[in-house]
Parts: structure tokens; C-alpha cells; sequence
């Protein structure tokens, strides 16, 4: 002790003891029964369970495959039934059962791949019978031995023990028969025709190269069905880039089909299916395979699977290097695709072009021709381009064709006609103008078109008669094609109506008349076009107001489709079609009632509007 103070010693700590170098071992089970039961677990799916099974057939070079759901005593049962090898036998010429069982995780598939010569098969784990347990709860498996007697191997969920039995049967069939009794709950609701649309498309190359007929036979609904490999729809594209690898070459078959939901590609492995959609898979998320034009697969048989489920892929390099050999795949697919769509989007705009104009035409054939014949629609109607043609006098058969209303060409009885030249019976009849308005004390001519479904126009074995169903004024020649309608001094709504009768059939049309003391002055009599109904362009201008413009050089209307009202338009046919017809509404009033004050023109676009869109619905 020195100036009072004591000097207090820490305690020493013994440095930790390392570990030698050398201290390391192997992995091991703890627990056999525990890591069975995963395993036997570990398939989430129970149809490709069944899916499993059928495979085993065909790796025993089975031809024929029987899959039978059905009840005996009161419980539901599977069995998968072949015409296959069998069980392999041990030294005494039986089964080889007491093998299958103490065997899990060491299959003979997978060391005759090994030694080259496992070619076609497909399992590798050697945990393929313990799926059962997905199914039902027990398994019993048959097989004939080679003194020609049938021995049974019974393995039952949850239980660790197996027994083998010999069977009492009047004769031993060849082959392999697993039996799945009773079956789980959620199983009872599985029908013989699901577990036939799954497998062809799970087994879909194996059973064409196998040669395998697969029938499943529902004794519940009495139903059996044959197995046949899913067909493509679509076009199959031919010379489509290789897909090699350095473990081997990935294989596709696809096909261009119209856009749907259920157009997927799946990803197989030696021809059976791993992953039902290729676009869900990392890498793999974007076009062509998220498209939805393609339906078929790509085959890689060097991917290395999930056990278990085998519906997943290990993302190691095996699974790398078919990312990178797709790519060249997938640049000529896009292109294709693209190319497609091209066309698809040309033809739909033909067709949406086509149908308005008909429509247009007909709506302008309905309404007053002095006020909406812009196009000469009224005289082409009538033939020879004057107001009041002959009745027997008709249009050139093409420009008929376009306004819908097939009027026979004069003196038809010289030329030489065409089968579909001929008009079927009569289906309706259109009346024109249906829509207008008269002065007090005017007259104004009407007619009846009568045509056939394909809107040809009927001629034979016609009567007409016309009446005033509401309103005051008179008619001529009540029982003609064409009639003319005078009005009275009073103003007022009349309604007209024709009715065409052919033999038994009847139809009838009716037109509203607006009879007004007073007619707007600012309207012009209608400026028929000759170069006829315009057509209609697109032009991208995401940035800019404008909505369409019409070009009257070149006699189109102009169509911005960057405005977000197209792009709102384009959710279904029918909205942009409506569109469009709104625009054809807004640039032809603009262009034909120049001059007139903002409010008729709105009236006119609202008058010429509904017309033409009853008028593209009835088309």
C-alpha cells in the first residue's frame, strides 16, 4: 500500500479457444421422417400430380394410359393404369417395391441419364410417387412379377410404413396400376374432363412424340375422353433464329394469333410444361412474350427445376444463357409482331372507313336532299342523276354497292347476270327521305326502297301502300314505289307511313315531316360533291388542340390521333367508330353550311349526327 491507496489487480480473461481448420463435416437429415413428409408436401398442385404419374407411364415405354375417377363402398377413387414395363424386378423375379420405398431421393432415372442412357426420361428426383399425398390418402401399386402373379405395394399418408401383398387376381396384366383411395375433399370436384384439358397441355409434346394414347374415363358423369395434344391457334412462324446455348439448344414453336388473354407462351423441359406463361418469369417480363399475339413454347431441356412442384426454374447459369440466347428470337418475334399489328390496325381502318360512309350515305339518303345531298346521294339513288327518274331506271351496280341499295341496272335482262346479282326476299325498306321539312302549301316527293338482308335492292312481287298516320295533308298514287306528300296551309308534325308487302312478308318505314310557315333564308340549296364522301387520315399531334381537320385537296379528313380524346376513343371499336362519326359530323357541317350562324350549325350537327350514328349502329 503506498499514500493510503491500495493497489487492486483485474482478474485475467482467457482468450476464446478457436476452432481448428480443419473442423467442418457433411450435412446430414436429422430427421428422415420430418424431411419425407416436406418433400411429400411440397407439390401444391394435385393435377400435376396426376400429370407425374402419367410421365412415369411413359418412361416405362407404356402406349396406353387409362386414368379412371370413380366411387367404390363409398369413396371416391383414382387409378392410372398402363400397358408399360412395370415395377422393375429384383433377384427373385418379383417387384422391386421394398426399392420404390427405401429409395426416396435416389432415382434410376437420373443415374441412367448419368451413364447416357436415360434418353426420354423425365424424372430425376425420385420423389415423384410421394406426391399421392396432394390426392388422397392412401396408394396402393400393382405390378406383375415374373411367375405371373400381381403384387400390391400400399403406402398411406402420414404413415412412415409400407406393406407388400400379393394380390388375388384370376390373371396378372402387364404393366404398372396406381390406385389413389379415398381421395381429399377438394379432389371429389375434379371432373375427368379437367384432368384431360391439363394434361394436354402439360404432356402436350411428350404424348405426340411418345405416341401415347391417354383416355381418361369418368364413371361419375359417365363420360370418357381421349387425351389429344393441344392445338395452336394462329400462324405458325417459320425461320425463326436458333436458340443454342452452351449446354445445349432451347427449341421454340410459335405461333401469331389475334390478340388475347389466353395467347401465352410456356416454357417446357423435354416436352413437359414447367411454367404456363413465359412472361412471368424475371427477364422474360416484356414483349413478344407479354404480347399476348403469340401462343405456343419454348422447350429447354437443360434447365435445372425446382424439386417437388417442378413447376419452377433454378436461376442459375443453365437459366442465363437461354436469356441470352433468346434475344435474337425475340427481335425478329417483335418485328413480326409489329408487321402484324400494321396490318391489323390498316384493315380495321378500312373497315371503320367502310362503315362510315355507309353510314353517312344512308343517313344522307334519309334526310331533305336540298338541304344534305351533298353528295348526290338522292340522284345516284335514282339512277340517271336527275330528281325523278323512272322507277325501273337504277345506279351502276358499284356505286349501289356503296350506298347499300342494289338497285337492278336498266334493261338487266340483256346482260348476262351473276348468281349474287339476284336479290332475296324483301327484309326491310328504308324510306327517303325520312326526315324533313316542308313549307305550308308545298309539295314534297317520297319513296320507298325495298331491300333484301344483304340491302340489295328488291324489285319482284311488291305492293305498296302509304297512309298518314298523324297529321294533315295528302298523298298521290297511294299504291306506287314513289308518292308525293301535300301539306296543308296549317303547320304541324305528320307522320308517313309505307308499308311493302311481298307475298307473305311485310314491311313498313316510316318518315316525320316538319310542315312550318317559315323556312331559314341563310341555308343554301346543297353543292353536290363529285368526288364523293371523304376518307379519312391519321396525323400524330400529342401537343396540339386540334381534333381533325378537313383536307380539300386531297378530300380527307385529317384525324389528329395524339388529341386524348382518340386516345380515350380507342378503348373499344364501337366508341372510336362513334368518334369518328362526330368528326366526319363536325368537318362536313363546317365545310357545307358555310355562312350559317353558330346556332343552326349546332343544330345541323346535332340533326346529321343522330342520323348517321342510328344509322352505323343499324350497320
Amino acid at each position: 500500500m503506498r499514500n493510503g491507496c491500495a493497489r487492486v489487480t483485474q482478474p485475467q480473461t482467457r482468450a476464446p479457444r478457436r476452432g481448428k481448420a480443419s473442423d467442418g463435416g457433411k450435412l446430414k437429415i436429422g430427421d428422415d421422417w420430418n424431411a419425407i413428409r416436406i418433400i411429400a408436401l411440397s407439390q401444391s398442385n394435385p393435377l400435376k400430380a396426376i400429370a407425374e404419374f402419367v410421365e412415369n407411364s411413359i418412361d416405362a415405354h407404356a402406349k396406353t394410359v387409362t386414368i379412371t375417377r370413380g366411387r367404390e363402398h363409398s369413396a371416391h377413387y383414382l387409378s392410372i393404369k398402363d400397358d408399360g414395363d412395370g415395377v422393375p424386378r429384383d433377384g427373385d423375379g418379383l417387384p422391386n417395391f421394398k426399392y420404390v420405398a427405401t429409395h426416396i431421393c435416389d432415382s434410376i432415372k437420373r443415374r441412367l441419364k448419368t451413364e447416357g442412357l436415360g434418353n426420354g426420361l423425365q424424372g430425376e428426383f425420385g420423389i415423384g410417387l410421394l406426391s399421392f399425398w396432394t390426392v388422397g390418402d392412401t396408394l396402393t401399386m400393382v405390378s406383375a412379377g415374373a411367375d405371373h402373379r400381381a403384387y400390391q405395394m400400399t403406402m398411406s399418408k402420414g404413415d412412415s410404413r409400407y406393406a407388400v401383398t400379393q394380390r388375388r387376381t384370376l390373371f396378372a396384366e402387364g404393366g404398372t396400376e396406381l390406385k389413389i383411395s379415398p381421395l381429399l375433399e377438394g379432389m371429389r370436384s375434379l371432373s375427368g374432363e379437367k384432368i384431360q384439358w391439363f394434361l394436354a397441355s402439360e404432356l402436350r409434346d411428350r404424348l405426340r412424340t411418345a405416341r401415347v394414347r391417354v383416355t381418361v374415363i369418368d364413371k361419375l358423369a359417365r363420360k370418357q375422353y381421349e387425351v389429344e395434344p393441344r392445338a395452336y391457334e394462329g400462324r405458325l412462324l417459320h425461320q425463326l433464329p436458333s436458340v443454342p446455348t452452351r449446354f445445349g439448344d432451347a427449341y421454340a414453336e410459335l405461333y401469331l394469333a389475334q390478340p388475347a388473354d389466353t395467347c401465352r407462351v410456356a416454357l417446357t423441359r423435354a416436352g413437359t410444361r414447367v411454367i404456363e406463361d413465359l412472361a412471368t418469369l424475371p427477364g422474360l417480363e416484356g414483349e413478344p412474350w407479354s404480347s399476348r399475339h403469340l401462343q405456343g413454347l419454348v422447350d429447354a431441356p437443360f434447365l435445372n427445376l425446382t424439386p417437388g412442384t417442378r413447376s419452377g426454374v433454378i436461376h442459375d447459369e443453365r437459366y442465363a444463357a437461354l436469356l441470352e440466347a433468346l434475344k435474337p428470337l425475340e427481335v425478329t418475334v417483335n418485328g413480326l409482331i409489329e408487321a402484324q399489328r400494321r396490318a391489323e390496325e390498316e384493315q380495321a381502318s378500312q373497315q371503320s372507313l367502310r362503315a362510315i360512309q355507309r353510314a353517312f350515305r344512308e343517313a344522307l339518303l334519309a334526310l331533305p336532299p336540298e338541304e344534305y345531298d351533298w353528295f348526290d346521294i338522292q340522284a345516284r339513288a335514282h339512277g340517271d342523276g336527275s330528281a325523278r327518274p323512272p322507277a325501273d331506271e337504277g345506279a351502276s351496280q358499284n356505286e349501289l354497292r356503296d350506298l347499300g341499295v342494289a338497285e337492278p341496272p336498266g334493261r338487266l335482262e340483256d346482260a348476262q347476270r351473276q348468281f349474287f346479282d339476284y336479290a332475296g326476299p324483301l327484309f326491310s325498306v328504308v324510306l327517303s327521305p325520312a326526315a324533313s321539312t316542308v313549307p305550308v302549301g308545298e309539295r314534297r316527293r317520297f319513296r320507298a326502297l325495298p331491300r333484301d338482308r344483304s340491302r340489295r335492292r328488291v324489285v319482284d312481287d311488291l305492293v305498296f301502300a302509304w297512309e298518314i298516320v298523324d297529321g294533315d295533308g295528302s298523298i298521290d298514287a297511294a299504291a306506287d314505289q314513289e308518292v308525293e306528300f301535300a301539306a296543308t296551309a296549317t303547320p304541324g308534325l305528320v307522320r308517313l307511313r309505307v308499308t311493302v308487302t311481298q307475298r307473305e312478308i311485310v314491311c313498313s318505314a316510316e318518315a316525320l315531316l316538319t310542315v312550318t310557315d317559315s323556312l331559314d333564308a341563310s341555308l343554301n340549296p346543297a353543292v353536290v360533291n363529285a368526288r364523293g364522301l371523304p376518307g379519312y387520315t391519321f396525323e400524330r399531334a400529342a401537343g396540339a388542340l386540334w381534333r381533325s381537320r378537313f383536307d380539300a385537296e386531297r378530300n380527307l379528313i385529317v384525324v389528329n390521333n395524339g388529341h386524348r380524346d382518340f386516345v380515350f376513343a380507342t378503348k373499344n371499336r364501337a366508341l372510336q367508330l362513334r368518334y369518328l362519326v362526330r368528326l366526319y359530323v363536325k368537318e362536313l357541317v363546317l365545310k357545307n353550311f358555310r355562312g350559317v350562324p353558330a346556332d343552326q350549325l349546332l343544330e345541323r350537327m346535332v340533326e346529321l349526327s343522330l342520323y348517321a350514328e342510328e344509322k352505323l349502329k343499324a350497320g
